[in-house]
């Protein structure tokens, strides 16, 4: 029997990852921010649940780092996960909360140097994959 393995791309951890982390889950979320022209949270009153819900993502990469050994399929599993979080709320957020998400997720991903999301990010926003074949 032959056994191919699949190669995953190992993502050494940052020597800064974790203060970033800690410093990402401290930052008060989904307030306006001209920068990215994002006007605020529609529903101030979701700001707690959706602020609670991407530290939980933060806590997940966290994780990840912490162990040393995370591939880029460990980390886009955790922003699939992450990303069902918010499937409660979804209904309630608007296009512009929905982008402020994935650019959270971004955020992340920029902290481990993971450059692409497995196209979790495009099927939160859009319900599909443009970059699927």
């Amino acid at each position: 029997m032959l056994l191919i393995a699949c190669e995953q791309k190992q993502l050494k951890t940052p020597p800064n990852a974790m203060d970033k982390f800690e410093l990402f889950k401290n930052k008060d979320k989904f307030i306006e921010d001209t920068a990215f022209f994002y006007p605020g949270l529609g529903d101030k009153n979701l700001k707690s649940t959706l602020t609670e819900k991407i530290n939980l993502a933060a806590d997940d990469f966290k994780k990840i780092a912490e162990s040393g050994n995370g591939t880029e399929k460990d980390y886009q599993d955790k922003i699939e996960i992450g990303l069902q979080r918010f499937s409660d709320v979804y209904i309630n957020l608007d296009t512009e909360d929905r982008e402020r998400v994935c650019h959270y997720f971004e955020e992340l991903m920029d902290i481990v140097g993971l450059e692409n999301s497995g196209g979790h990010l495009n099927n939160f926003m859009y319900g599909f994959d443009p970059s699927a074949k």
